[in-house]
Order: structure tokens, then C-alpha cells, then sequence
């Protein structure tokens, strides 16, 4: 039924930063890479049953980190930032 937005919206982000936003009726999740704000919108529209007033989204490159003294890699990700429309919210901390 939903299986393909799953595919969409892959995992809220959980970090002090996300939590301000929350407070700005924001919900910040990690999207596909080839997903586009239209989708994203409609996808967690249909998720939360709630109004998505904007998306914007943003790919952070991924970083070079070591360990155990051995170079690694992480990946590229994409990011969405949801401002939710007034009276609308979401609890991300339950899960999906």
C-alpha cells in the first residue's frame, strides 16, 4: 500500500538542532537522494496525516572519518526540513 513512500522518507533526524526546529513546527528527515520536494511533501502528507506548508532540502556531502587508525568514508545523504502547516505536528521520537 505505502511500501513506496517508505522508500521516500527513510528516517527522521534526531539531533539537538532538529529538536530546535521543532519548536518552529519543522520536522528534519533523511529522504532518498533522488527524491524530490513534491514527493517528499506528499509522502509525509500521506505518512502523518498532516498539511506540509514547505520543503526545503539540502544534500550534505559525506565526511572522511577514521577508525581505529583506518580511513573511511560515510556517504553523501540527502536531508528535508518539513515546515508543517499552524496546528499541525508531528512526534518523530515514536518511530515510523
Amino acid at each position: 500500500m505505502n511500501a513506496h513512500l517508505y522508500d521516500i522518507i527513510l528516517s527522521p533526524v534526531i539531533t539537538e538542532k532538529a529538536t530546535m526546529a521543532s519548536e518552529a513546527n519543522q520536522v528534519i528527515f533523511k529522504v532518498a537522494r533522488k527524491a524530490t520536494k513534491l514527493q517528499v511533501k506528499e509522502a509525509v502528507e500521506k505518512l502523518f496525516d498532516v498539511k506540509v506548508k514547505a520543503v526545503n532540502t539540502l544534500v550534505r556531502k559525506g565526511k572522511t572519518k577514521r577508525f581505529r587508525g583506518i580511513a573511511g568514508r560515510q556517504s553523501d545523504f540527502k536531508k528535508a526540513i518539513v515546515t508543517l502547516e499552524d496546528g499541525h505536528s508531528i512526534d518523530v521520537t515514536t518511530g515510523l
